[in-house]
């Protein structure tokens, strides 16, 4: 069953390959005439960031050609469904692409506007929103929880614990603690107000365990101190600034979008959206298209200094506290060094250069943001599927860009291997528990 569908599957990806006309042609891997003033069309009707692709003469160091050709063959893998991938190069959108289907069998293709689940990459918009309030003077990053009004409630020593903590997983619990409470349904509000009967892990501030239920404090905060919906302040202070038309938090976000990808388990079996993370939106609640996932890449490299400044995009990628490995590793989570944790942001070193980035997986959802800021590049990924081996494409990317060897990271020949985070902890839920 599995084989006749894998060839079913890759004949479907070469018929999109030919008929998406907003896509690249394989000319060079240059766009045509038509697909740039399609993408020009929809540039015009937005303020924010442009994700015009760059023209013609400009040089490029990224192999375009090998890279499509890469993704059609991760494409034929018989858990790949829909997926969209979108680059930018030294300041520049050099590709913008949907490959496969929105459901499994449909025929409905995903193009550069199908709105995807962002999972774990959303901490990043709770922390760019948290840390606006602070440069607008409304908050202190290391003012104390307890004086922020939230549910949230911590064990031990809770003085020591900061905003700043919050953004960066340095709270002291366990990690994920009790994920598997709100997958059962329960209000996470309540688990939120109940984490202080945990016993501590290790101090506030002093170590890293990654969480869901406890950063959506963050939503609380915004809430509070703007006296308005988290999802309507994001849409106000970022999507809208930013010309992201297609972003939204909630799930009715999702499913009223005009075309929007629908999860899947493995095997390409569908699934049901459900509003298990999206009860913890700082945590997990953010969706877009791959168009939108490229303006908010380009403005986390400082194209936006209008939405966020340099000095902000400092304070939330620097380095606060290093993320060792927890579980099974891949030779790519082996290859990204020096991992640590900022304001909902990862950094590495890969090849000498520093990179910030997040991924995530949600239910049937996986994402990924890597750049390295100096050079103004970096890729976004979005899928939908449970399976993460689409993540391994990004260092295929940057090894192209900096000029190195190539290595076989997608290795679509070998056995699945457990995936992890670039942290070292099993993929999961809003990016960090394994289902």
């Amino acid at each position: 069953m599995q084989r006749r569908a894998g060839k079913r599957y890759m004949a479907l990806g070469f018929a999109l390959l030919a008929g998406v006309g907003v896509t690249f042609a394989l000319s060079g891997g240059r766009p045509s005439t038509t697909e740039k003033q399609a993408t020009a069309a929809t540039s015009a009707q937005s303020t924010g960031l442009s994700i015009d692709l760059a023209p013609d003469d400009q040089p490029s160091r990224v192999d375009y050609r090998r890279l499509n050709e890469r993704i059609l063959k991760l494409m034929q893998q018989p858990d790949m469904v829909g997926l969209a991938v979108g680059t930018v190069e030294r300041g520049q959108v050099r590709f913008l692409r949907g490959y496969g289907e929105t459901l499994a069998g449909t025929g409905d293709r995903v193009t550069p506007d199908t709105v995807f689940r962002w999972a774990s990459l959303s901490k990043g918009v709770a922390s760019a929103l948290v840390t606006k309030l602070a440069a607008d003077g409304r908050l202190s990053l290391d003012a104390p929880l307890a004086t922020m009004g939230t549910t949230l409630t911590l064990p031990g020593d809770t003085s020591r614990a900061t905003v700043a903590d919050l953004l960066s997983h340095r709270l002291g619990l366990v990690r994920n603690a009790w994920d598997d409470r709100l997958e059962a349904g329960e209000d996470p509000k309540l688990i939120r107000a109940q984490l202080g009967t945990l016993p501590p892990y290790c101090l506030p501030g002093t170590c890293y365990t990654y969480q869901n239920i406890a950063f959506d404090a963050a939503s609380e905060i915004v809430e509070r101190v703007t006296a308005q919906n988290y999802g309507s302040v994001a849409r106000a202070r970022l999507f809208v600034p930013l010309g992201m038309t297609s972003a939204s938090v909630g799930r009715a976000g999702l499913e009223s979008s005009a075309s929007w990808a629908r999860p899947h388990h493995l095997a390409r079996t569908p699934a049901t959206v459900t509003d298990i993370y999206y009860r913890v939106p700082a945590a997990g609640g953010v969706n877009s298209s791959i168009s939108d996932l490229t303006r908010w890449m380009r403005a986390q490299m400082g194209d936006a200094p209008g939405v966020l400044s340099p000095a902000m995009l400092d304070i939330m990628h620097r380095p606060r506290v290093a993320t060792p490995p927890h579980g099974p590793r891949g030779p790519m989570d082996r290859a990204l060094a020096n991992a640590s944790y900022g304001l909902a942001w990862r950094s590495f070193t890969y090849a000498g250069h520093k990179l910030v980035g997040h991924r995530g997986s949600v239910d049937g959802y996986g994402s990924l943001i890597l750049f390295d800021p100096a050079e103004k590049s970096g890729i976004v990924m979005l899928w939908n599927t449970n399976r993460a081996i689409a993540a391994r494409l990004q260092l295929e990317f940057f090894d192209m860009l900096y000029g190195l060897p190539p290595t076989d990271w997608l290795d679509l020949k070998a056995p699945a291997a457990p995936d992890a985070d670039p942290a070292g902890a099993p993929v999961g839920s809003a990016g960090a528990r394994r289902k």
